[in-house]
């Protein structure tokens, strides 16, 4: 597993100020060890930590499915192009099916759009036994609905909802909503993939260059490149305001592939293993039974 100390160095402080550009968005900037060893090198090194941490998530994922008490919340927020499809991909590629749902959501419907804001996320929350994948999440609701506040009109809230404290309310009921899931049983895992403005141009660029990737580009992409610093504030805010003991904020650098998808692995293996997950005993009749079992089949 990666050291604690590069850990905490992503991982947002409760209460802490926020600014993005505090946190390094590529390898050569993330750790100290990697830095004295040549690109190649580090990523052999990080490709051994996932494989690990795969195989690790594979075993905890049975567990905390026969275990039954509790569920993981996976929460993936990234500018375009940073890379959370791949980190999904890469990341639960050994988990069970059966045991992992990812949702991805797209601009609300008529119906979702006349329930309250978190109303759509809540039925997609993981069940006991499962983690829960949201590529995007309920944190949409602060960040391009804050960068463009005219989508605020389809949901016909009341004017008087849309005073001064309004951004400050959502970020509270976001932050009540976490803590309600933690109480009950789900660990919301937090992640922002921090990818630069460069780098993100340079994946754009990639997709329009090649056949293959061109399904991957969209107008709108580049429309909301236009708005990288409004974002980026949102995102900072956004941040600063919910990072909290339960369901802390990981701002992990987004700019390589490799070292994004190690870390996050990482981390999601880390805090299922704080759960304290074990496999259920049976009482002493179901296992009288068992051994009844044993000895008809052995008798066959």
């Amino acid at each position: 597993m990666l050291r604690d100390k590069l850990i905490e160095r992503f991982t947002v402080v409760p209460g802490s100020k926020v600014r993005l550009k505090d946190f390094p968005t590529g390898f050569d900037e993330a750790d100290e060890d990697l830095r004295r060893l040549t690109k190649n090198k580090a990523k052999e090194v990080a490709a051994d930590v996932l494989e690990q941490n795969r195989a690790e998530l594979a075993t905890a994922q049975e567990m905390l499915y026969a275990d039954d008490r509790y569920s993981v919340l996976v929460v993936l927020q990234a500018m375009d192009a940073a890379g959370k499809d791949g980190t999904i991909k890469h990341v639960f590629s050994g988990v069970n099916p059966q045991g992992c749902q990812v949702f991805s959501f797209k601009k609300p419907s008529a119906e979702e759009l006349d329930h309250n804001f978190l109303w759509r996320y809540m039925k997609s929350l993981p069940e006991r036994g499962r983690i829960g994948i949201f590529n995007r999440s309920y944190y949409e609701d602060v960040l391009v609905v804050k960068v463009h506040p005219e989508l605020l009109d389809s949901g016909n809230l009341p004017d008087e909802r849309r005073g001064r404290k309004f951004w400050n309310d959502r970020y509270d009921d976001l932050n009540n909503f976490e803590k309600h899931l933690h109480r009950n049983g789900t660990t919301v895992i937090k992640f922002f993939l921090n990818v630069s403005k460069a780098q993100q141009r340079k994946r754009f660029l990639k997709r329009l260059d090649e056949d293959d990737k061109h399904w991957k580009f969209s107008a709108a992409d580049l429309a909301e490149r236009a708005h990288w610093d409004a974002y980026q504030q949102a995102y900072e805010d956004a941040i600063e305001a919910t990072s909290t003991e339960h369901s802390p904020w990981y701002v992990v650098p987004a700019d390589d592939k490799w070292v994004t998808r190690t870390m996050v692995a990482d981390i999601i293996v880390r805090r299922i293993h704080t759960l304290g997950l074990r496999y259920p005993t049976l009482p002493p009749d179901a296992l009288a039974k068992l051994e009844e079992a044993r000895a008809k089949l052995e008798a066959e």
